[in-house]
């Protein structure tokens, strides 16, 4: 007779975490429980921890099990494997993703204090990094990558960097296929100047602009300012000179996240504006009144929000990025007039997984961007079946077709959720292909590991202690 014994869950899989208070590898396993998925871990030390990694089941095991495809490597390694994962950061040889995102960090200066900042950055920080320096992180961008897809030059705040325009001209004379520049929009708000000089660089240039929030208490809480004004101003220099910008929305739960659809809704009445970026805070750097136990918020929490909160998207419209499907999600849709027609659910899975290049921008992506403007087509035949984009257009009130879509007309939100030490995962982490290059030696450290272990003096503090114990 069997026991009758049973386990409050379902065991799914084994995971290498970390502990959360002392930052040591440990031993743990992913589980479901009441339609959720939990990391179960324990440490020698400071005991058990229960994490929630995602609320829907079904979503998690299909970038687990659907969503996935094979690694493209980076063109070359930058560390050897001597510590494990993740203390050999740099790209090591065990790394299983190439950079589909690459940042450079220009400054370390800030014009604002962010009481929640990965970086730490702030006006009485006043480093900035030398043309040298950026030039030598620009080239390890590209020795690793050739054409690499995306560079975000980002800071501190990097427009406040003396040599700003320089160090754009300095990318720009490089083989990046997409730039961007991660801002608070201070100084865009402040300069109409700065913006028309700004302008001259448009071309395959995006603006990623800070917009948490409608609201004062929550810009309070997250920047430490009332930055609605400026989010305005910003928003209207940046239409006028019709350069294209992503709103990116730092999600606290609880603070802010009951205006995820609010602001989906007003990126698609910004012409300049050609998505939205949400990302979870990680619990790293300076978070101050951040408490994990309350305040963290996953992936598929998010993309719940997105569902619940805006009639533009459905729940086969917002799917896996399968190059890291457990860290991003994407949905994407045409933009005509600040209306919204979903496109994700109309493409076939198997062009995102088998199509192409693994990246995130997928409008980069020749197989990705074939699928979707095969939708645009007007020469199938009725007996075919097959549905145009045109024709669902048609079929939609007060919804025209005009001519001359094009990538102007595409609108992509894309959930970022960068891997903290309470849901660390090696496994996930070795997927991860948003990278930062180190300031001194241009290793490509993935981000979620950078805040952890390596930004500043972690690497010394934190991860020696932690290398030497991994040796004994």
């Amino acid at each position: 007779m069997g026991s009758e014994k049973t386990r409050p869950y379902l065991f799914y899989d084994v995971a290498i975490s970390i502990c959360s208070t002392c930052y040591r590898k440990v031993e743990g396993k992913i589980v479901f429980q009441d339609d959720k998925v939990f990391l179960l871990k324990r440490c020698p030390d400071h005991g058990h921890e229960r994490v929630l990694i995602a609320d829907d089941v079904d979503y998690y095991r299909k970038g687990r099990e659907v969503f996935i495809k094979p690694p493209e490597m980076p063109l070359h390694y930058n560390t050897p494997v001597k510590w494990g994962c993740p203390y050999d950061c740099g790209l090591c040889t065990d790394h299983e993703q190439h950079s589909c995102l690459s940042l450079i960090e220009i400054c370390d200066y800030c014009n604002l204090r962010c009481p929640i900042c990965y970086a730490g950055s702030g006006p009485e920080r006043q480093e900035y990094r030398s043309l040298q320096q950026v030039e030598r992180m620009l080239d390890a961008v590209v020795r690793n990558e050739g054409q690499p897809d995306v560079v975000q030059i980002s800071g501190g705040e990097p427009t406040l960097h003396p040599d700003f325009f320089k160090i754009l001209e300095m990318a720009k004379a490089r083989p990046i296929k997409h730039l961007m520049v991660n801002t608070n929009g201070v100084k865009i708000a402040e300069s109409d100047a700065f913006v028309a000089r700004l302008a001259e660089y448009k071309e395959d240039l995006e603006i990623y602009l800070q917009f948490d929030s409608f609201e004062r208490d929550p810009l309070i809480a997250l920047r430490g300012v009332d930055l609605r004004a400026v989010r305005t101003r910003a928003l209207e220099r940046l239409n006028r000179y019709d350069i294209s910008t992503t709103l990116v929305v730092t999600l606290q739960k609880g603070l802010n996240d009951g205006e995820v659809g609010r602001i989906v809704d007003f990126a698609l009445e910004q012409p300049c504006v050609r998505g939205v970026t949400l990302q979870p805070i990680q619990h790293a750097g300076r978070t101050d009144g951040f408490d994990p136990a309350t305040d963290r918020l996953t992936l598929t929490e998010v993309r719940r929000k997105i569902l619940e909160q805006t009639a533009v998207f459905r729940p086969e419209d917002v799917i896996p990025v399968p190059c890291h499907p457990d860290s991003l999600a994407m949905a994407y849709a045409l933009k005509i007039d600040g209306k919204a027609v979903p496109l994700t659910g109309l493409i076939d899975p198997q062009v995102l997984i088998n199509g192409g290049r693994n990246t995130i921008v997928f409008e980069q992506d020749d197989a990705v961007r074939d699928g979707v403007f095969k939708l645009f087509a007007t020469n199938h035949s009725p007996a075919s079946g097959a549905t145009t984009l045109r024709d669902l257009l048609c079929c939609l009130p007060g919804v025209l077709a005009p001519e001359g879509l094009g990538y102007r007309n595409i609108f992509r939100v894309l959930i970022m959720q960068f891997i903290d030490q309470h849901a660390f995962d090696v496994r996930s982490v070795k997927k991860s292909c948003v990278h930062i290059v180190h300031p001194e030696d241009g290793r490509l450290i993935p981000f979620d590991t950078y805040n952890l272990f390596y930004r500043d003096q972690l690497e010394k503090e934190r991860l020696g202690p932690l290398r030497m114990e991994a040796l004994s």
